[in-house]
């Protein structure tokens, strides 16, 4: 599987407030590309944070780029993928809808009385894990289900697991013109941090678009 994490950051690191309420970052010219991104891809990942906080569809905009999902013989959107140990994910969530399959990664601890809401809701559970997903068993029954390219999308805490995890092949961020500031601010990875060993980056392009600048990196 080719995993691909994207992500759209303040000047000082920042994903959005300490409030946790989504801040608009990019503009239209970095939208479109994100979603010519998620219309390359088979399935789009996120965490169950970003679920609860941002509700987010998941799904391919412009008409134009469903009509050549269609064309190559690939479902109208993207596959849509939750990592959620616990099995949080509101039933009435917009992830949930029938515009595309969507996956829950859910952990063992998962209590059956979500899962089942889940189940009723139209997900189809993936148990990977025990008191949380792990993340490389996860994607592996991800590729199992056909989904060969994936595109990560956040947030900070689901980012810095797939990098601890070594599951990331290639970074493409948008540093956007503001400075959100906040020592309880989200960031493009969050979690533990790492200490001794960095994940290392190859940075393949730079490309000034709308009022920011869009990084492209290949990971080692």
């Amino acid at each position: 599987m080719h995993v691909v994490a994207n992500a759209a950051m303040s000047a000082d690191g920042k994903l959005s407030s300490r409030r946790r309420e989504q801040v608009v970052i990019s503009g239209p010219e970095d939208f479109a590309r994100v979603d010519a991104l998620r219309a390359s891809c088979d399935a789009v990942l996120v965490g169950v944070g970003t679920v609860l906080a941002d509700d987010p569809h998941l799904t391919v905009e412009d008409p134009k780029l469903r009509d050549e999902r269609r064309a190559r013989g690939d479902p109208t959107h993207p596959a849509r993928v939750v990592v959620d140990t616990r099995a949080r994910t509101p039933p009435g969530s917009r992830i949930l809808d029938d515009e595309a399959s969507t996956y829950v990664l859910v952990g063992e601890a998962a209590p059956e009385d979500h899962r089942a809401a889940l189940r009723e809701a139209g997900a189809h559970l993936l148990e990977t894990g025990d008191d949380r997903v792990d993340l490389t068993s996860g994607f592996a029954a991800l590729e199992a289900e056909g989904i060969d390219r994936l595109m990560v999308e956040g947030g900070g805490e689901i980012l810095f697991s797939v990098f601890e995890a070594g599951l990331v092949d290639e970074l493409s961020v948008f540093l956007g013109s503001l400075v959100i500031g906040g020592r309880e601010a989200p960031t493009l990875a969050d979690g533990t941090g790492f200490v001794e060993e960095f994940p290392d980056l190859a940075l393949e392009s730079v490309e000034r678009i709308d009022d920011g600048v869009l990084c492209r990196y290949a990971v080692e």
